[in-house]
């Protein structure tokens, strides 16, 4: 019998759109996995994922997004917590996603993490809206406003858990694959305004943290892949197709592998 498969998408803004690549690479060699855990982006496209959408339609949503369809102001984004508010976004996934739906219903067993920025906690949602839940995971700080669960306010999974390894091994996958679409650090020569200090002190930061985790949870990671993007920009709104095909290349290029896995 063959082994259960759980892949553990994690965050990377835009460069997430590599998961999409990945799945449909999977999909081509007719592997489809058992569980998924997202964080931050890879939470929004592991849930469209196990709702049912396939990457194709997937990446086609990806592609007709525009700046406007997600940028809707906040009128008080220092006292609300953020610049950008949800609604539109919201809007924009239920129309794709056929509607509102629960986790625990998807096709595809489903969880993502956020963290509770009043308790500093980390959250893996396995219940409940999952819209809420993917949002939740994905609000970056400062730049969406929190999103408000249960009366607790919740921030970008990414924050404490770039990659949900853990996570998905405890829905019970036997086989755990990691996704992780930021990869390590490279040298940058210019840091040409605030918005770019601020993110790059994150990402410095953040790939600490990972190594860190990676290094906590080797044990129960059966193969970790890194998608070669080279300088590809996560924090850019508009669809990049080298970072689709990126992905694609990463998950044919390790298929057989994972069918090794899954067989073995």
């Amino acid at each position: 019998m063959r082994k259960t498969l759980g892949l553990a998408l994690g965050a990377g803004a835009a460069r997430g759109i590599a998961h999409i690549g990945l799945l449909q690479a999977l999909d081509d060699a007719g592997i489809r996995p058992d569980f998924i855990a997202g964080s931050s982006m890879g939470s929004i496209v592991g849930a469209c994922y196990a709702s049912g959408m396939s990457p194709c339609a997937i990446r086609d949503a990806m592609v007709e997004l525009r700046a406007l369809d997600i940028v809707n102001l906040s009128l008080l984004p220092v006292t609300q917590l953020g610049f950008l508010k949800w609604s539109k976004v919201r809007r924009i996934i239920a129309e794709y996603m056929g509607g509102e739906h629960n986790i625990e219903d998807l096709p595809i067993p489903y969880g993502c993490v956020a963290v509770d920025i009043n308790s500093g906690e980390l959250r893996f949602f396995r219940e409940g809206s999952v819209i809420d839940a993917m949002l939740a995971s994905s609000s970056m700080p400062t730049i969406f406003l929190p999103v408000e669960l249960d009366g607790k306010k919740y921030v970008d999974g990414g924050v404490l858990c770039r990659v949900p390894v853990r996570q998905v091994k405890e829905m019970g996958a036997d086989v755990v694959v990691a996704v992780d679409v930021m990869g390590q650090v490279r040298p940058q020569e210019k840091i040409g305004s605030v918005v770019s200090l601020i993110t790059r002190v994150y990402d410095i930061m953040d790939a600490n943290n990972t190594a860190h985790s990676r290094e906590k949870t080797a044990d129960i990671t059966d193969l970790w892949l890194e998608p070669d993007m080279g300088d590809a920009n996560a924090y850019k709104l508009k669809y990049d197709p080298e970072i689709y095909e990126a992905g694609y290349r990463c998950g044919k290029e390790n298929a057989e592998t994972i069918l090794r896995l899954l067989d073995g």
